[in-house]
């Protein structure tokens, strides 16, 4: 066992490059969740955006179009959960867990012939004066540009929720629903929108790892990455810029454990494989202990005829 053999540096670039997926999807879920929705189905919107991104990069040789087509198909998925759920009034709980399932199935199907194959680059951020600064130029001003976006994507969505009036409707129908409504509110249609959004970003996600991350199509890809951005919600208490700190603190983990193995630690890898998700369960049950700022409205059903 060697522990000088892991480099800080590579380990902080890969650790950025781990926590991207579940960023992007956590970051659209919270949206969800601040109009007081709450969609289980982060997973399988996730990897339905995995086999849409890796399909059509692979066909057209545009990774862009790979991320395009992932963000629809996300959106898509959601769209079926905003209508049950919306429209038809559909247990949220139950309609997002059918949702997961519904998505781990099709991707397997859709992926059936990209087994094996490999997409398209994607470029990097390369700026030679950025990436020849000591430090960090290596770590964090050589990735590729779906991490800046991310976390532009965070700061965007602090700021939508923060200082705009369309964001202060958004939090208010996740507050008191009824209360929206009755001033003039279409509580309906603000949550639908929430939530194609929301499934857009997790489509994103997915077709980070399919693209990039991993680099490749294998069926079951995200393993459990959706149910991460779920806790990350709750973990970064409904607040954007701690969905990037737990992000980042998830994938550090991930990437630790992983070099951990690589050096030849002596710890069973079953142990250091489950690390990343204790070390999660540990999180929420510390922020459990707190006082909760989940949404008033969070997961109840609204009837527009109240």
């Amino acid at each position: 066992m060697d522990l000088s053999a892991i480099n800080p540096l590579a380990l902080i670039a890969s650790l950025i490059v781990a926590s991207t997926p579940i960023l992007l999807a956590a970051i659209g879920e919270l949206v969800v969740e601040k109009t007081g929705v709450l969609n289980l189905g982060v997973e399988g919107m996730m990897i339905v955006g995995a086999i849409a991104g890796f399909a059509v990069s692979v066909n057209t040789g545009n990774p862009w179009l790979g991320f395009l087509a992932a963000m629809f198909a996300g959106a898509m998925l959601a769209l079926v959960f905003a209508i049950l759920t919306q429209y038809f009034l559909a247990n949220q709980v139950a309609t997002g867990l059918a949702l997961t399932l519904f998505g781990l199935g099709l991707s397997a199907l859709m992926g059936i012939n990209y087994v094996g194959k490999k997409p398209p680059s994607f470029p990097k951020l390369d700026v030679q004066f950025l990436t020849d600064i000591p430090i960090i130029g290596q770590a964090f001003l050589n990735h590729d540009y779906m991490v800046y976006i991310s976390i532009l994507l965070v700061a965007a969505v602090w700021y939508f929720l923060k200082f705009t009036r369309t964001g202060l409707v958004l939090r208010a129908v996740g507050e008191n629903h009824d209360a929206a409504h009755a001033i003039g509110y279409n509580v309906t249609f603000i949550r639908v929108l929430a939530i194609l959004f929301g499934g857009a970003c997790a489509g994103l996600g997915g077709a980070y790892l399919s693209l990039i991350s991993v680099s490749s199509w294998t069926e079951g890809m995200t393993a459990g990455a959706g149910w991460i951005a779920l806790a990350l919600v709750v973990f970064a208490s409904w607040k954007p810029w701690w969905i990037i700190i737990g992000a980042y603190l998830f994938g550090g983990v991930t990437v630790l454990q992983l070099n951990l193995q690589a050096v030849g630690v002596t710890i069973p890898a079953v142990y250091l494989s489950s690390a990343p998700y204790v070390v999660t369960i540990l999180v929420l049950v510390i922020m459990s202990g707190g006082r909760s700022s989940a949404p008033a409205s969070l997961g109840r059903v609204f009837h527009a005829s109240h």
